[in-house]
C-alpha cells in the first residue's frame, strides 16, 4: 500500500479515538500554567494515570479566578478551579457554584484546616522581598517600614490574592490602626500592579527596593539561579499566612475525573513538583523532602483570619486601602 495512504487510513482510524478521550479543564492561575510552573510537570503525570486530556486555562492572577467563576457561573467549562485561596473561599462558597470533595487529607500546614469544599495544595507567607546588596538594613515591622523612605511595589487587592493578602495582613496585625498604617505606607509605594509577576518583574528591573511577595521566594534565587543576594524581611508582628486551595464545580461535566484529580492533587507526583516551580510549600511534605535552603525564612508568628472572617474583613480593609493611597 502507498506510504501515503497507509498513513491517511491510520490518521481515520486514530481519530475517533483521540475524539473521545475525555477532557478535564482547570481553571488556575498564569503563573501556574507557566513554562517554569507547576503546570507542565502535573499535565504530564495527571495524564498518565487517567487516560483522558488534562487542559488547564489561565485567568490572570488568583482573585481573577473568582471573579470570572462569578461571571460564568454554572456556564462555565472548567470542572476545577485551582488557584484561590482562604481570602476567597468564604465568597466561593456562597456561590453555591462547588460540590463537596469529599476527602480529608493529613497536611503539613502550620495551623488546622478543613474545608468540604476546598482542598488545600500549598502554602506560604507573603513578605517582602528585597535585595541584601542594595539594602544591607531591612525593617523589622510593616510600622517599621512605613516610617522608612524605601520604595515598594504592591499588588492590587481587588485582582491579586497577594494584594488581598497584604490588606488582612496589616489588619490582622494593626487592627484599628491599619488606615493609619496605609496612611503612612502610601508614599513607600512605587506602583500597585495587576498580580504579583509584574510587581517581582519591577522589584528585579531596580524599580523598588522590596517588593510584596512570600518568604520562600529567594529560594528560587538560590536554588534555581545559585544566587543568595535575596532576602525576607521577618517582622516581629507576624507574618500573613497564605492557604492555595481548588475545588470541584458541581455543573462539571466530568465529575469523576474532577475528583481523581482533586485525589491526584494529594500524591506526591503532584506534591513534589511544587517547591521548585510555584515556589511555595507543599501541602503534604513530599517524600524526599524540602532543598537545602528553601526554608531559610520561617516567621516566628502566623496570622490568618478564617474565611468568614477574611471575607467580612475584606470590603472595609479594601476601603480603607483606597482612601489612604487616594490621598
Amino acid at each position: 500500500m502507498n506510504a501515503k495512504l497507509l498513513a491517511a487510513g491510520l490518521l481515520t482510524i486514530a481519530t475517533p479515538a483521540l475524539a473521545e478521550m475525555p477532557v478535564l479543564t482547570v481553571l488556575t492561575y498564569d503563573s501556574f500554567t507557566s513554562d517554569w510552573g507547576p503546570g507542565p510537570a502535573v499535565e504530564k503525570a495527571f495524564e498518565a494515570t487517567c487516560a483522558c486530556d488534562l487542559r488547564f486555562v489561565p485567568a490572570g492572577d488568583g482573585a481573577a479566578l473568582l471573579a470570572r467563576v462569578q461571571l460564568e457561573g454554572a456556564a462555565s467549562e472548567a470542572d476545577v478551579v485551582l488557584g484561590l485561596d482562604t481570602s476567597l473561599t468564604a465568597a466561593a462558597a456562597a456561590t453555591g457554584l462547588f460540590a463537596p470533595h469529599g476527602l480529608t487529607p493529613e497536611t503539613a500546614l502550620p495551623v488546622d484546616y478543613a474545608d468540604p469544599l476546598f482542598l488545600p495544595f500549598d502554602w506560604g507567607w507573603f513578605a517582602f522581598v528585597y535585595d541584601k546588596t542594595k539594602l544591607t538594613e531591612a525593617p523589622t515591622s510593616l510600622e517599621a517600614l512605613a516610617a522608612s523612605d524605601l520604595k515598594i511595589v504592591i499588588e492590587d487587592p481587588r485582582s491579586s490574592t497577594p494584594g488581598l493578602g497584604l490588606l488582612l495582613w496589616v489588619k490582622a496585625a494593626y487592627g484599628d490602626r491599619a488606615g493609619e498604617i496605609w496612611a503612612a505606607l502610601a508614599d513607600n509605594i512605587v506602583t500597585v500592579t495587576p498580580g504579583w509577576s509584574e510587581a517581582y518583574g519591577l522589584f528585579l528591573e531596580g524599580e523598588a527596593d522590596m517588593v510584596l511577595s512570600y518568604t520562600t521566594s529567594p529560594a528560587y534565587h538560590l536554588l534555581a539561579e545559585g544566587d543568595d543576594s535575596k532576602a525576607a524581611a521577618l517582622f516581629d508582628e507576624g507574618h500573613y499566612l497564605q492557604i492555595e486551595v481548588a475545588g470541584k464545580l458541581a455543573a462539571s461535566d466530568q465529575p469523576a475525573l474532577a475528583d481523581q484529580f482533586l485525589a491526584f492533587m494529594l500524591t506526591d507526583a503532584f506534591q513534589s513538583a511544587i517547591p521548585e516551580t510555584n515556589w511555595m510549600y507543599p501541602a503534604i511534605t513530599p517524600a524526599a523532602g524540602l532543598a537545602k535552603g528553601f526554608d531559610a525564612f520561617r516567621p516566628a508568628k502566623s496570622l490568618l483570619m478564617s474565611p468568614a472572617e477574611a471575607e467580612a474583613t475584606r470590603d472595609p480593609a479594601l476601603a480603607e486601602w483606597q482612601e489612604a493611597l487616594a490621598k
